[in-house]
């Protein structure tokens, strides 16, 4: 007869559990702890053995589906060995203690003069940059030095800061609706149409005023991968200037593209060559190629960022400037974006994104080819690309069921609709990041054909798979 197991709440260390069981001797899933459950919800009484701790953790990470087969992340799910050896070497380094860590602070310094310089800024030594937890802050410094000089400018002409607005297209990753909401900012939304995909400059004119602090152009749209034209974006914004007087700058969201187009296509002009671009940031941690989480921003000069966003800081016996929405923030992310640099370059960089390409357009091919699907891109822009189920195709099944049963070989590709403009189009999206080899492309292959094969075959329509939950915003 088997005992009842304990509930939550036994304490794995109860003295009655130490009083009959020798802890360090006893089988790991023997041990109290293992053989019973710790409290889920409230910190138990008592401590545990690390092993029995560490094991407990691990299981519970174990139930999580596979990092390297989930092709709906952008975030990096693979480094080398050594950069694993760096990281946990340099894992209890914090990022704003420059005074304490100063090495790291001027790696930290290296590292954004390196992108402002691969970015083409005018004069790198006078832009001005930093790292982040991520994107998602890097958007937010960005989105808040366009609103603090657009309200310098009001005032220095006597004009009121009232309902400041940014522009944007629909198909916008959704930092920005973030940063609109918490920091008072209008946002101003181009939707994407068959006809527009991105936002490429139609219409802007219509959006524009005396207000607008700003224009946001995606380097890598989320829901698609494909770039935002930044030169047509601008000449748009030139002929507004030139009707108007109203001179819009241009904030580069690059989270994903501002380390794939310096490699995959340097003829795209998009950067700090186009003179109405006065900011970018990029993902670390995405096409960066490092483990989350690290984000960039770079500001083409000292006049860009406003001189009050930044703070002086007395800490730990140093005068620290600081311009950030975290403070105490990982170093050893800084620390793995400079270990690549150093180890790439841009031979490397070059090499990563191209093969990462192929296997994007090998499997566009592919799956443009199949008979039920048609594509949205093709992934020779960043190496993402979506598709759509043909009209007509079936009404048995949708894409939501197909994701649910590539889910089941442990593929996690998402189903979702499509932004505002064309929100009753479902679309499935794979990005290919660094890991994702050739050959595991084919046994993807192998996986979606059979579930297609499946789905087609069966005898009736399907239940609603449900998953067309929170994608969209």
């Amino acid at each position: 007869m088997i005992a009842p197991r304990r509930t939550s709440h036994h304490s794995a260390n109860h003295p009655t559990n130490k009083s009959s069981v020798n802890v360090e001797l006893n089988p790991l899933f023997s041990r109290p702890g293992e053989a019973t459950e710790f409290p889920r919800y409230t910190i138990p009484e008592g401590a545990s053995l690390p092993a029995t701790a560490y094991q407990i953790v691990h299981d519970d990470a174990m139930l999580d589906g596979n990092a390297r087969l989930n092709l709906a992340t952008f975030v990096g799910t693979w480094m080398e060995p050594e950069a694993g050896k760096l990281y946990a070497e340099t894992v209890d380094k914090n990022m704003i203690d420059k005074d304490e860590y100063p090495k790291t602070a001027e790696i930290e310094h290296r590292c954004w003069r390196m992108l402002a310089d691969l970015w083409n800024a005018p004069d790198p030594a006078q832009a001005v940059g930093t790292s982040t937890i991520g994107s998602s802050e890097a958007c937010m410094l960005a989105g808040l030095a366009l609103k603090r000089r657009w309200q310098h400018a009001r005032r220095a002409a006597g004009k009121t800061t009232d309902r400041p607005n940014i522009i944007m297209s629909s198909a916008v990753q959704v930092c920005w609706e973030k940063f609109c909401n918490y920091f008072e900012v209008e946002a101003r939304y181009v939707p994407i149409s068959n006809d527009h995909k991105v936002l490429d400059g139609h219409g802007l004119d219509e959006y524009v005023d005396e207000n607008t602090i700003g224009v946001v152009a995606i380097m890598g749209v989320t829901y698609t991968g494909m770039y935002e034209p930044v030169q047509e974006i601008a000449a748009a914004l030139d002929a507004i200037q030139a009707a108007t007087g109203l001179d819009v700058p241009i904030h580069v969201d690059g989270a994903s593209g501002a380390m794939v187009a310096p490699f995959l296509q340097p003829e795209l002009v998009w950067d700090f060559r186009v003179p109405r671009v006065v900011s970018i940031n990029t993902s670390g941690h995405k096409y960066g190629l490092v483990y989350p989480g690290l984000g960039w921003v770079v500001w083409r000069d000292r006049g860009a960022l406003p001189d009050d966003l930044v703070f002086h800081v007395s800490y730990l016996g140093g005068d620290m400037p600081t311009f950030a929405l975290n403070f105490s923030r990982p170093g050893a992310q800084v620390l793995l974006q400079y270990y690549l640099f150093l180890r790439l370059g841009s031979e490397g960089y070059r090499a990563v994104h191209a093969a990462c390409r192929d296997v994007a357009e090998y499997l566009a091919h592919q799956i443009g080819a199949m008979e039920p699907f048609e594509l949205w891109n093709d992934g020779s822009d960043i190496p993402v690309f979506a598709w759509r189920l043909k009209p007509g195709h079936t009404d048995k099944w949708d894409l939501h069921h197909l994701s649910d049963r590539l889910r089941m070989a442990g593929w996690l590709v998402p189903a979702y609709p499509m932004p505002d403009g064309l929100a009753d189009l479902t679309v499935q999206r794979i990005v290919v990041r660094n890991g994702f080899t050739r050959d595991l492309a084919e046994s993807f292959l192998e996986d979606l054909r059979a579930a297609v094969e499946f789905l087609d075959s069966a005898d009736s329509a399907l239940p609603d798979a449900g998953h067309a939950e929170a994608f969209h915003h």
